[in-house]
């Protein structure tokens, strides 16, 4: 399977009342479908999957699947603390027509889970019993745990892990990794500030919350990349970088939702505790997207 170009990690669609809203994610859907995209990416940390029940996190998925044009490639952050679960989750996405599982480096136990050796038993068993390719999803400001690259490199030789999610944005990590792995492991950026030096160092695409606001912004990035036309590259890079790091550092998601209502998209509020941006927080996201509307 190759994981190329530039994949949403998608957000969740809610109403005013804090219920799943199917009417906006098949809006979403079906405007991202009109864009150059490779696939979608459900139930990531994009998509407040912590706050979301088991089953929501599947009729999400099966929305999607239902929403997608003919051709994406959809990955399904199927995370969870247990090996058991993760492959529960895992086959259940397959079941329902995904093509790979976005598996979370387990985190709530740190004082074992933190351990490279058990990271590797955590990988490898998941990936002996998934119906699904298995790409690690490596976040260490949301795990407090940061792979290390040895362990990466190991993995990388797992039949049925095909590759990486990094979203640390550390790009001098990411170049080791791409130089120890396993021709063919797949590396992709989840940093939407600086995926176009990942791309350049070795980076297969790139999976990204900016995405939702800015789907064309991105592509048009890949496809400077893809075209090597590195001055268009950087300068859009250097374009979305302020508007990226803003949501990514200052307002999280529910920033990034006033993001996309302001650019077309549904964002819709983000589930409690999330508290919707301030009027101050709207005006300074307004001026960052403001040069950047689809």
């Amino acid at each position: 399977m190759k994981l190329q170009g530039i994949f949403p990690a998608l957000t969740s669609s809610f109403d005013h009342e804090g219920n799943l809203y199917k009417v906006k994610v098949f809006h979403n859907i079906e405007k991202l479908n009109q864009v150059g995209l490779s696939g979608y990416v459900v139930g990531g940390s994009t998509g407040e999957t912590p706050l979301l029940s088991v089953e929501e996190r599947f009729q999400l998925m099966a929305w999607v699947k239902e929403a997608s044009a003919e051709g994406k490639t959809l990955i399904a952050g199927v995370g969870a603390e247990s090996v058991h679960e993760t492959v529960q989750n895992a086959n259940r996405a397959a079941d329902l027509g995904y093509h790979a599982a976005l598996v979370l480096t387990p985190f709530y136990y740190r004082r074992q889970m933190h351990r490279p050796e058990t990271q590797a038993l955590f990988f490898r068993a998941v990936a002996d019993r998934s119906k699904l390719p298995v790409l690690i999803y490596n976040i260490p400001q949301v795990t407090g745990y940061d792979l290390p690259d040895q362990t990466i490199a190991e993995l990388s030789h797992h039949p049925n892990i095909i590759g990486m999610k990094d979203s640390s944005g550390n790009l001098e990590k990411m170049n080791e990794v791409v130089r120890l792995v396993k021709p063919g492991f797949q590396t992709l950026s989840g940093a939407g500030i600086n995926f176009w030096e990942a791309l350049r160092i070795g980076a297969s695409g790139a999976i990204l919350a900016i995405a939702n606001p800015l789907p064309y912004a991105c592509i048009t990035i890949w496809e400077a990349f893809r075209t090597r036309e590195h001055e268009a590259g950087h300068d859009w890079q250097e374009r979305i970088a302020p508007a990226a790091q803003l949501i990514a550092s200052k307002y999280g998601i529910a920033g990034l939702k006033y993001a996309m209502d302001l650019n077309g998209y549904y964002g819709g509020p983000p589930r409690l505790p999330f508290i919707p941006p301030s009027p101050e927080a709207k005006a300074e996201i307004e001026e960052a997207f403001a040069d950047l509307r689809s």
